[in-house]
């Protein structure tokens, strides 16, 4: 025999939870299989060549190297070359593509390269690419000049216009950002304290030349860079969450829809 059941069943206290449901994130790998670029991985790999010849052709017709080293333009086109190589073997083996903390510094230092140089050199003339006299100087110079400066920003720009998708840069990276221009910056002045003052070339940007200006106007100039470069920064992050996705491929998930039957 068993019990009749009740007509009536009392409502039972709810459970009180004890902890937070956490939520479940699922990779985009896991769904998502990897997509190789082969196209934007030959343009990456010339852009990195375009650098690195810049980079080669100041090394070669000058007769100071470390002094063209020296150079923020010639560092940044180093950086983007190396940058740009690394992300040409990601796309071209359908790996993740590298952190914009790195793209998008690689591409701050280049557009700042351009901007310096076309904006504030009053004498757009490579002083720091002395020549030996076995190579034709207008020739040379220039070309070497419209790669570092021109050519290679451009460049970068239209990648990161056109081959890279938006919304990757973050905020917070732009302080970070201007970790290198700081340090670039005391090099300047401590390089200028070690050489003999009479030394052509000291300082090696007029507007931050400490012994025409005086380092209180010196300092002041470098300031006012600082912040002008961080806002370059800021504005670069707006852009890439406000521009549109150049890459509009449809990704393989491996399910697919049919068509309903009947």
């Amino acid at each position: 025999m068993t019990a009749p059941i009740p007509r009536d069943i009392p409502e039972l206290p709810a459970i009180p939870r004890t902890h937070a449901l956490l939520p479940s994130f699922v990779p985009a790998s896991a769904v998502v299989p990897p997509v190789r670029r082969p196209l934007t991985a030959v343009l990456r790999l010339l852009l990195a060549g375009t650098a690195a010849t810049g980079v080669t052709l100041a090394l070669l017709i000058t007769d100071a190297p470390l002094r063209t080293l020296s150079h923020f333009s010639l560092q940044s086109n180093v950086l983007l070359a190396g940058v740009t190589l690394l992300s040409a073997r990601r796309a071209w083996s359908a790996r993740p593509p590298l952190s914009a903390a790195l793209t998008g510094a690689a591409l701050l230092y280049i557009t700042i390269t351009a901007l310096v140089y076309h904006l504030l050199l009053p004498d757009p003339a490579p002083h720091f690419l002395a020549t030996a006299p076995a190579i034709s100087p207008t020739l040379w110079t220039t070309l070497t000049n419209h790669l570092l400066h021109t050519v290679t920003p451009m460049a970068a720009l239209l990648d990161w216009l056109l081959l890279t998708p938006p919304g990757r840069m973050r905020l917070r990276r732009a302080a970070t950002w201007m970790l290198y221009p700081a340090v670039y910056l005391l090099f300047l002045l401590l390089r200028a304290q070690l050489i003999t003052p009479t030394t052509p070339g000291r300082y090696l940007y007029p507007f931050l030349d400490a012994e025409a200006h005086g380092f209180k106007h010196t300092l002041a100039n470098a300031l006012l860079l600082g912040l002008s470069f961080y806002a370059l920064a800021v504005l670069l992050v707006a852009l890439d969450h406000v521009r549109p996705n150049p890459i509009r491929h449809r990704a393989k998930t491996g399910f697919r829809l049919q068509p309903p039957v009947g």
